[in-house]
């Protein structure tokens, strides 16, 4: 499960695989576990996305996401990528302000283990004093959630050549700006396609085809962990969230059923020292009970930290809840 031993991504082994055509591979992730996993599989990129505010809090938008939502949820991914290029995203409100308010907040971000962050909008002042500062920014234009009303819904972006002309215009000016990569989401193909061959910082698309330099989605939309709806351009490569309910289903019946926790499951305790246990004068209205029903009442008060155990090695605290 955990990644093997490969050097960690950077910032120049992105701009090869762009200079090489090499499709660029990236997922989100929002803690330790989903981390490992991204990890181990080999992804090259993990953003730390805003979305958990939809995937893991149970919001119906991104807007309620705070700074100590997304710096707690980079905090446990960067413990659980080793290798993977890390991004963090920069929440509503934490960078429109001023200038000075987007440099303290990104570097909270680099604080808690990102190699980047990533800021919505063409917002070109915001891009020039993060760059400036030493840290690295990618840029979302497109369809941007955070300004969603304005755009008039979740619409796609880049249908006419209007539209289109003006996103490669702020991309060029972002690029300009100190601009490190470039995501687009929600446009047609050749329109993406256009904007990432006349730039030269590699940009990559969460539902914007194939002709761009990467691909990302959503963890929880490609591992069937998200309900609420369905983007057009989302495959679900498994379906996780069925197979947990099922295996918590069984779960529910064999413990209902009497058939969990087994007998393997069980800690043992030597017979010289349960007959001690029962001939104490606390335990003597326990016997009977425990002899007739052949284990320990319902109703008393031992616990496993009270008992020995045939292996010396055996120990309560390599148990696992």
């Amino acid at each position: 499960m955990p990644a093997d031993s490969k050097s960690k991504v950077t910032i120049l082994k992105l701009r090869r695989q762009k200079k090489k055509k090499e499709k660029t591979v990236m997922v989100t992730a929002y803690d330790y576990p989903q981390a490992i996993i991204a990890d181990g599989a080999g992804v090259d990129c993990i953003l730390v996305g805003d979305s958990l505010g939809m995937t893991t809090l149970g919001h119906k938008t991104t807007i309620p996401v705070t700074m100590d939502d997304m710096i707690r949820s980079c905090e446990a991914v960067s413990r659980g990528a080793k290798n993977a290029f890390l991004i963090g995203d920069m929440p509503y409100m934490s960078y429109q302000i001023s200038n000075e308010e987007a440099v303290h907040n990104a570097g909270r971000f680099v604080r808690a283990g990102m190699d980047c962050v990533k800021v919505e909008g063409a917002m070109i002042d915001r891009i020039k004093a993060i760059s400036d500062a030493g840290i690295m920014v990618m840029s979302h234009l497109g369809l941007t959630p955070h300004t969603r009303a304005k755009l008039g819904g979740y619409r796609v972006q880049g249908k006419t050549a209007k539209q289109a002309e003006i996103i490669l215009k702020q991309a060029k000016d972002l690029q300009e700006a100190g601009c490190t990569f470039l995501l687009l989401e929600g446009m047609p193909r050749e329109s993406a396609k256009m904007i990432a061959d006349n730039l030269e910082i590699p940009v990559y698309g969460i539902g914007a085809g194939d002709l761009v330099d990467g691909q990302l989605v959503i963890f929880h939309d490609l591992m069937g962990l998200f309900w609420e709806f369905k983007s057009k351009f989302v495959k679900r490569y498994c379906e996780a969230g069925q197979i947990m309910q099922n295996a918590l289903k069984d779960y529910t019946r064999e413990v209902k059923e009497g058939l969990f926790p087994a007998e393997e499951n069980f800690y043992a305790i030597k017979e010289e020292e349960l007959e001690q246990l029962l001939s104490q004068g606390n335990w003597k209205h326990d016997r009977v009970i425990y002899e007739t029903d052949q284990g320990f009442p319902t109703n008393h008060s031992a616990t496993p930290n009270t008992v020995r155990y045939k292996d010396k090695s055996e120990n309560i605290n390599n148990s696992q809840e």
